[in-house]
């Protein structure tokens, strides 16, 4: 049996995430953390350097909600009634369930099996843990709702190997979560920090901060004209959970950024452009597909400028020019919910101002 100290000794050998060095005896100086390829101690939570992740990893678990909280019984009689929806919201409904019910899913994936082991900072991946445990959450969401209205699970949850509006956003996701899951990936090299960067940036912004709002609008008007409010209440506190995620992405990116000024070349810069250009066709290729006719007040057309409102967003809060110069909202009343010009203001107030999941009430 190892001695105490043949223990720690063994420990301290260990390989760190990243690129980190073996840990030493020497206790955690907070200047020496660094978001990815730090030569600190990754288990050592404390003292804090990135007090920003900490706070944000304090309010989700203050926004802790569970899906069986919130009352389907009116969605699942409005369901069964022939004339309680029409058929094009039934559209919506299905389209959006296909979508997120595996969404959420590789959203997870990336973190577990990528993200988390390549970030150093122990603060942030506090976070990265509450993150993983939510999108378990939105997924299980997802699963009670079509098992409440008795969809066949069979249709939702293959849609996305099926419908091709929802397998092209995947298509387009999965090579950047399975660059970082490769085994044989690791960060210490500017390309490979770039491939990591350029993931983070992807699944912030344009995964959770842009692929999910079409769908989120259509169910929350559903909600707004008193149909499908069970739904629309949980769409509620996953679009502020998500809300979360994405700000905490983005801040993720902009400290690896100031910490790794080098990466962000004119040519990285370029590559991001298209990126964020590629998304927004796909979600507007997307908004076409649920929504073929007018229906709710909204049409497919009305979601161009609205996806180009949020990329204009998004794309300024990592550091890069608007794409679409002069874009407004046209779905003010989305803004009422979560005001995207005011979520940091939302989603940084003091932690006791924050409902409780069954206490969030529906107007």
């Amino acid at each position: 049996m190892l001695s105490f100290e043949e223990e720690s000794q063994a420990t301290a050998a260990m390989p760190q995430a990243g690129n980190g060095t073996a840990s030493t005896h020497k206790r955690v100086n907070a200047a020496d953390k660094r978001i990815i390829n730090a030569k600190t101690d990754v288990n050592q939570l404390v003292p804090f350097k990135y007090k920003w992740a900490w706070e944000k990893y304090l309010a989700t678990c203050a926004n802790h909600w569970m899906p069986q909280e919130v009352n389907m019984t009116r969605d699942i009689a409005l369901w069964k009634s022939p004339d309680g929806l029409t058929e094009d919201e039934r559209r919506i409904v299905k389209r959006n369930l296909g979508f997120f019910v595996t969404a959420d899913s590789l959203a997870a994936n990336n973190i577990v099996l990528g993200t988390y082991r390549h970030i150093t900072a122990p603060e942030c991946r506090q976070f990265l843990l509450r993150q993983a445990f939510e999108e378990a959450i939105h997924t299980h969401a997802y699963q009670y709702i079509v098992e409440s209205l008795g969809l066949d699970e069979g249709e939702i949850f293959n849609a996305y190997n099926e419908v091709k509006s929802i397998r092209d956003k995947d298509e387009f996701l999965i090579p950047f979560i399975e660059a970082i899951m490769d085994p044989d990936f690791h960060t210490g090299t500017p390309e490979t920090d770039q491939t990591l960067l350029k993931s983070l940036i992807v699944f912030a912004c344009l995964m959770e901060g842009l692929f999910f709002y079409v769908g989120f609008t259509q169910i929350l008007a559903l909600g707004r004209q008193n149909k499908m409010t069970g739904a629309a209440e949980q769409y509620q506190y996953i679009l502020r959970d998500e809300s979360m995620h994405c700000n905490f992405g983005i801040d993720l990116i902009n400290q690896l950024k100031l910490e790794n000024p080098h990466l962000w070349t004119p040519a990285f810069k370029d590559e991001i452009k298209a990126l964020f250009l590629k998304a927004v066709d796909l979600e507007y290729a997307y908004a076409e597909d649920t929504m073929p006719r007018g229906v709710l007040g909204m049409n497919a057309s009305m979601f161009k400028g609205y996806l180009r409102y949020i990329a204009n967003r998004r794309a300024t809060q990592i550091g890069l020019e608007a794409l679409f110069p002069n874009e407004e909202n046209p779905f003010p009343w989305m803004s009422e919910m979560i005001d995207l010009k005011k979520e940091r203001n939302f989603f940084e107030t003091r932690v006791i101002e924050y409902q409780s999941g069954g206490a969030l009430s529906w107007d």
